[in-house]
């Protein structure tokens, strides 16, 4: 078994090495990728020291696996070609997304959907793992007719360049901004590029990525992301409506036991989901669980996640798990 990282050298790329390795994911040759200026780096993985290649080099070595985390803008040029050596490729760009033809896969969802001719599968935005880890079970039972979502995004999402613009900031140094604002003590109500219609492009991959995942267009959605000055982990405030009536007890039953969510919901004693508890925990944490009495068949939910993790590199990892566990590849 052949792995590519694609972007190694990233920050989800990094994350998807230590994913690999704390997993003990069954591969025999790691074959790390970055861009030019990367190449000849060196990264370690299970004790031993990798160079890192260029891309083109790493397609002729036909890995069996490819994880992307490099951009839409190589994953569209490369993607295909790395396919059509046979090597499926996990994708964690927005690339494939919305395509036709690439599943997006929350293996806990609808890893049921794969096949062994999926060749480019997508990994979903961060924020809609998390929030669809929680909701998708609820779904299945009370049928979802609408959700309002707020995000509190960590600078993480962004990328280096924005711990270093918020690192700087609180330093009192001047640096490169990746923001065109200063992000310490402050909040942006910006995620990504604004969109024709007002939105951001990260609200509207909550929308349209919900959706595909839930196989259903008829749930109303709307969004509002907002980049705030925390180094690790999204914050989400996600309001649902749903189609039958529910129990308050059982839906704490439902999330209890769902595979991959850990419930923490003790407002009495000050106990709540936090992005400072997440860091390097795969679980989505669920907490601030309480009945909307504005509207019928509504509820309220606080979710949380490290965004490198189940948000990016951990999803991608469990979705080549489990593409080895039924010997799709």
């Amino acid at each position: 078994m052949k792995v590519a990282v694609v972007g190694v050298t990233g920050l989800v790329g990094q994350m998807m090495i230590n994913i690999l390795e704390e997993r003990e994911f069954s591969l025999q040759e790691l074959i790390p990728v970055a861009s030019e200026g990367s190449i000849g780096k060196e990264v370690r993985f299970r004790k031993k020291a990798y160079q890192v290649i260029a891309i083109d080099e790493s397609i002729s070595r036909a890995p069996d696996l490819a994880l992307f985390s490099a951009g839409a803008e190589i994953s569209l040029k490369y993607a295909p070609l790395f396919a059509e050596k046979g090597t499926t490729v996990i994708d964690n760009s927005s690339a494939w997304r919305m395509d036709q033809g690439a599943k997006l896969i929350i293996p806990e969802i609808n890893g049921h959907l794969l096949a062994g001719n999926d060749k480019i599968i997508s990994n979903p935005n961060c924020s809609t793992i998390q929030m669809l880890m929680v909701l998708a079970p609820l779904h299945q039972l009370y049928q979802i007719q609408r959700i309002v979502i707020s995000t509190y995004q960590s600078v993480s999402g962004t990328g280096i360049s924005a711990i270093k613009q918020l690192e700087n900031e609180r330093a009192g140094m001047e640096g490169e901004m990746s923001y065109p604002y200063p992000i310490d003590k402050n909040c942006l109500p910006q995620c990504d590029q604004f969109t024709d219609n007002g939105y951001t492009l990260e609200e509207m991959k909550l929308v349209n990525e919900t959706h595909k995942i839930l196989n259903d267009r008829g749930i109303r959605i709307t969004a509002t992301a907002v980049r705030v000055p925390v180094m690790g982990g999204h914050s989400e405030s996600v309001n649902v409506e749903f189609n039958r009536n529910y129990d308050l007890e059982k839906i704490r039953e439902i999330l209890t036991h769902t595979s991959g969510i850990t419930v923490v919901d003790d407002p009495q004693n000050n106990k709540y989901p936090m992005p400072i508890h997440s860091e390097g925990k795969d679980e989505v944490f669920v907490g601030r669980i309480r009945r909307d009495f504005s509207a019928n068949n509504a509820l309220n939910l606080w979710i949380v996640a490290d965004n490198l993790r189940k948000g990016a590199a951990t999803n991608a990892v469990q979705i080549g798990e489990f593409l080895l566990h039924h010997n799709l590849i």
